[in-house]
């Protein structure tokens, strides 16, 4: 619900995952837009019980309010979409505020996709991680490149769990997939590893010459 930069962007990765999606905003320019590329999309105001009871979208195990200009339309969409008794609410934030405000009316999850962006790309920019997952408790996943440092040497010889406080739990050779991580794997030049740790550990290793 809401066919803005977050909320199509969504749609489409879903539509691409192979699922069934039904796309609602109150813009006809952007139904419009978006009608050729989604599977359903739909002239509606979000914020009418009556008009997503015609729409039937309590047949769809998941919503997502992704509406971020408008806080009202926001709270007014997941109060109706609790009224209806959807199971899984999922709801955009702006602010904490909003946040709060969005739980206390129905929401199940709220996300913050500008402020989780900005803080992936913000370890990607001062890092040499190639890729980022930080979670709430000072915990991360990230795929880094091989230190070269490190080159030739078994994870049962390296022992990174003790040395340098990160579980090694993928490794990637040049032309190969990911694989799980052995006592036995040898790490590569120019290799990839997906590893797991507390963030300044994760990035102290990234930062391995």
């Amino acid at each position: 619900m809401g066919l803005g930069r977050f909320g199509c962007h969504l749609a489409g990765s879903l539509t691409r995952m192979g699922r069934e999606v039904l796309a609602i905003d109150r813009d006809p320019e952007k139904v419009q837009r978006w009608s050729a590329q989604l599977d359903r999309v739909v002239q509606a105001d979000s914020t009418e019980e009556g008009a997503l009871r015609q729409l039937d979208v309590t047949s769809f195990g998941r919503v997502v309010v992704a509406i971020g200009a408008s806080l009202e339309a926001s709270v007014l969409t997941v109060l109706a979409l609790t009224e209806l008794g959807m199971p899984q609410i999922w709801a955009r934030a702006t602010s904490q505020k909003h946040a709060r405000i969005l739980s206390s009316v129905g929401a199940h999850h709220v996300i913050f996709p500008e402020a989780e962006t900005g803080e992936r790309v913000a370890h990607l920019i001062v890092s040499r991680v190639l890729d980022f997952v930080e979670f709430d408790d000072d915990f991360a996943i990230a795929s880094v490149r091989v230190p070269e440092s490190l080159v030739g040497r078994t994870l049962l010889d390296l022992r990174p769990d003790d040395r340098y406080g990160v579980r090694v739990i993928g490794a990637k050779v040049p032309g190969e997939p990911f694989r799980y991580a052995s006592d036995s794997t040898r790490l590569a030049k120019g290799g990839v590893l997906v590893v797991e740790g507390g963030i300044d550990q994760v990035q102290r290793f990234a930062g391995l010459s």
